[in-house]
């Protein structure tokens, strides 16, 4: 399978992020039509703030969505967008959850992410260092260390 690359009007990017919430006190809520509506929710955000799912499953207690973003989009500006929005629509269209989340929140407070993709921090080094060594002959290149 070849590396799926994403283009906007300057560049060409592929930045892949693998995010986790979870309900607050892990209730299991996300069931049957909640958990339709939460990944349908999911689903328009991300294309309102230009994240592209490629992988993700809503289970009772929590969220797993693995997104490509646009380098000008914020992971916690995401996430911030993914939680607040379908937590107070949510909380609206279904009833009970407002009785039971009376404080307002259905998510608990933070998030997991991380980066993912087929290049290691090593393999980086690895390539900085020789490109070095092949054009320090020639021009003028200046390590940033």
């Amino acid at each position: 399978m070849g590396k799926h690359y994403r283009k906007s009007s300057h560049s060409v990017f592929s930045i892949e992020v693998h995010i986790v919430w979870i309900t607050k006190y892990r209730y299991k809520v996300l069931k049957g039509d909640v958990a339709i509506r939460t990944r349908d929710m999911i689903r328009r955000i991300c294309t309102e703030e230009n994240a592209e799912i490629l992988s993700g499953v809503v289970s009772d207690d929590h969220v797993h969505i693995l997104v490509s973003i646009d380098p000008s989009t914020s992971i916690s500006k995401l996430v911030q967008y993914l939680k607040g929005k379908s937590s107070r629509k949510l909380q609206q269209d279904f009833p009970h959850l407002k009785k039971r989340y009376w404080g307002q929140h259905l998510w608990a407070r933070g998030y997991f992410a991380v980066s993912t993709g087929n290049v290691s921090s090593k393999m980086i080094e690895e390539y900085i260092a020789h490109h070095f060594e092949e054009e320090d002959q020639g021009g003028d290149l200046f390590r940033i260390e």
